[in-house]
C-alpha cells in the first residue's frame, strides 16, 4: 500500500503525467482532467474494463499490464494508494528519480485556489457527491468535481468545471482526507472501517476531527450516527449544521417513504418544511439527501431550490444499478461493502422485490475486513436476504492471510439452508440460475470487481430458458 504522506507533491511545472492504476473510478477521473488541461496522460491497469476503453476513446494512452517500459519520458507518476511496493512501474519510477504523487496529492493540486466541498464517512459518499454536484447544476453552477462512481445523469464521474466551486469524494481509508484545502467538510457517518491504517477506533475518530475543523467555512455531520456524535463532540469548529432523523438535528428529515418508484421525505429546516422525492430508492437516500440540502443551503442557496436540485439526481453506477432481465429473474449490482451499507441496501431493495427473494451474491473485500467483520456480515445478510451465495475474499492491497476466507462469512450463518460459500466463479454463476425463480431480485454486493460476474448470471439464466424451451 502507498501512503499518501510516502509521496510527493505536483512537481511546479508539469507537462507529462502516467498513471498506474489508471482504470479505477478516481484515477480515471483525475487523468481525464489532466489530460484536459493539456498534460500529456499515460497510464496502465491490470485489466480491461469500461474506463480503460473511454480514457482511450479521450486520446489517452491506457494499457493493460504493468510495465517499466511503458512508463516513458515523464515529469511525474500519480498512484493508487492500492498499488503494490514492487509494481515494476512504480519501481522503474523511482529508481528514476522521477516524481511519484499519491492520487490525492494530484486532486489537490486539481483543486488549489477553488472553493472545494469535501464529503468524507465510511458510507454515502460517492451518492451524497452526486446530489451535490446534479443540483448544482441545477442551479446554474458549474463546479468541478470527482466522484467514486459516474453520476448517470452526466454520465462522467468528474469534471473541471467553470467555477471556483469544486466538490470531491474525500477518501478516508489511509487518511487522505486529511490533505485537502476544504472549506466545506460533509461527514455522512463515522462508522469503524480501514482499522487497518488506524489501528484503533480513537485514532479513526480523532481523523475525521481533524478534518473536521480544519475547513475553513462550514461542518455539516451526521445527527444519527453514533461514530458522528462522537467526532462532533470533540469538534472545536465554529459553524457545524447536523442533518438527520435525530428530532434535534440542523436539518432534521421526517416522513421517509420508500418504495419502487423512489423515495419521498419532508425536510425541516429553520422552521420551514420542504418535501421532496428522489428516483432512487431507500430511507438512507432521504438521509443522503438531507446531508446535500444542508451544504447546499450553507453555500447559499435557497432552500426550496436546492432540494428541486437535489431531486433532479438519478443515481451513480454500481449504487442498486439494474443490468439485465431474465425469465423474470432481475441483475442489480451495488458497491456496498460494509454491514452498514449492505444493511442499508437490502432493506432499500426489500422496498422493490415485493414477493419475489432477495439472493445475495456477496464478494467480501480485503482480508482484515472479512476477518474483522465475518459475523456481522452473516448477521446482516441473513436476516435481510432469502439467499446469499458467498464468494471468496476479493484482496485490494493486502496480502491473504492463512484461513481466511469467504467461507469466514458462509459459516458464521446460523441457518445452514441460507448460505453457500462458492468460490468459483463459473460454479457460483450456474448454481445462482439454478435456484432462481421469476421475480427474484440478485444483487451482487462488493466494491472489487464482483460486477464481473453479471454477464456469467445472465447468460447462464439465458442457458436455463433455453434449455427448457
Amino acid at each position: 500500500m502507498i501512503k499518501p504522506e510516502s509521496t510527493s507533491n505536483a512537481p511546479e511545472h508539469m507537462t507529462s503525467a502516467h498513471f498506474i492504476g489508471i482504470g479505477g473510478s478516481g484515477m480515471s477521473g483525475i487523468a481525464t482532467m489532466f489530460s484536459q488541461l493539456g498534460i500529456t496522460v499515460s497510464g496502465s491497469d491490470v485489466r480491461e474494463s469500461h474506463a480503460i476503453e473511454t480514457l482511450r476513446e479521450r486520446g489517452i494512452d491506457a494499457r493493460v499490464g504493468h510495465d517499466a517500459a511503458n512508463l516513458g519520458d515523464v515529469d511525474a507518476v500519480v498512484v493508487t494508494g492500492a498499488l503494490w511496493q514492487d509494481n515494476p512501474e512504480y519501481v522503474a519510477a523511482q529508481e528514476r528519480g522521477i516524481t511519484i504523487m499519491h492520487r490525492s496529492r494530484a486532486l489537490k493540486w486539481l483543486t488549489r485556489g477553488k472553493r472545494l466541498v469535501s464529503i468524507a464517512g465510511a458510507h454515502g459518499k460517492t451518492t451524497s457527491t452526486g446530489m451535490i454536484v446534479t443540483a448544482l447544476l441545477e442551479l446554474g453552477a458549474q463546479p468541478g468535481f470527482v466522484n467514486g462512481g459516474v453520476v448517470q445523469s452526466l454520465q462522467t464521474s468528474s469534471s473541471l468545471g467553470d467555477s471556483d466551486l469544486f466538490v470531491i469524494e474525500a477518501d478516508e481509508s489511509d487518511g487522505s482526507f486529511l490533505i485537502y484545502d476544504t472549506a466545506v467538510a460533509l461527514i455522512t457517518n463515522v462508522d469503524a472501517d480501514h482499522l487497518d491504517h488506524y489501528g484503533t477506533h480513537d485514532a479513526f475518530d480523532d481523523a475525521f476531527v481533524t478534518f473536521a475543523d480544519a475547513a475553513s467555512e462550514l461542518v455539516v455531520i451526521s445527527s444519527d450516527d453514533p461514530g458522528a456524535k462522537r467526532v462532533h463532540a470533540k469538534l472545536s469548529h465554529a459553524h457545524v449544521v447536523t442533518f438527520g432523523q435525530d428530532a434535534h438535528a440542523s436539518v432534521r428529515v421526517t416522513d421517509i417513504v420508500s418504495s419502487a418508484e423512489g423515495v419521498s421525505f419532508v425536510v425541516h429546516f429553520e422552521g420551514r418544511a420542504y418535501p421532496g422525492k428522489l428516483q432512487v430508492s431507500g430511507a438512507h437516500n432521504a438521509v443522503n439527501a438531507a446531508g446535500a440540502f444542508a451544504v447546499l443551503v450553507g453555500l447559499g442557496y435557497e432552500a426550496a431550490a436546492s432540494i428541486a436540485g437535489i431531486e433532479s439526481f438519478g443515481g451513480t453506477e454500481r449504487r442498486f444499478e439494474l443490468h439485465g432481465i431474465v425469465d423474470g429473474v432481475s441483475v442489480y449490482d451495488d458497491y456496498a461493502h460494509h454491514p452498514t451499507e449492505v444493511e442499508a441496501l437490502l432493506t432499500a431493495a426489500r422496498t422493490v422485490v415485493g414477493k419475489g427473494r432477495l439472493i445475495a451474491i456477496h464478494q467480501p473485500h480485503t482480508y482484515s475486513r472479512t476477518q474483522a467483520m465475518s459475523g456481522q456480515f452473516a448477521q446482516v445478510l441473513e436476516s435481510l436476504a432469502d439467499y446469499t451465495i458467498v464468494l471468496d475474499v476479493y484482496g485490494a492491497r493486502e496480502d491473504p492471510v492463512p484461513g481466511v476466507t469467504g467461507a469466514l462469512v458462509s459459516e458464521a450463518f446460523s441457518d445452514a439452508e441460507k448460505v453457500a460459500f462458492i468460490a468459483q466463479w463459473p460454479e457460483a454463476a450456474r448454481y445462482a440460475a439454478s435456484i432462481a425463480q421469476p421475480g427474484d431480485f440478485f444483487i451482487t454486493l462488493g466494491c472489487g470487481d464482483v460486477y464481473r460476474i453479471i454477464p456469467s448470471v445472465l447468460l447462464a439464466l439465458e442457458s436455463r430458458v433455453a434449455g427448457a424451451r
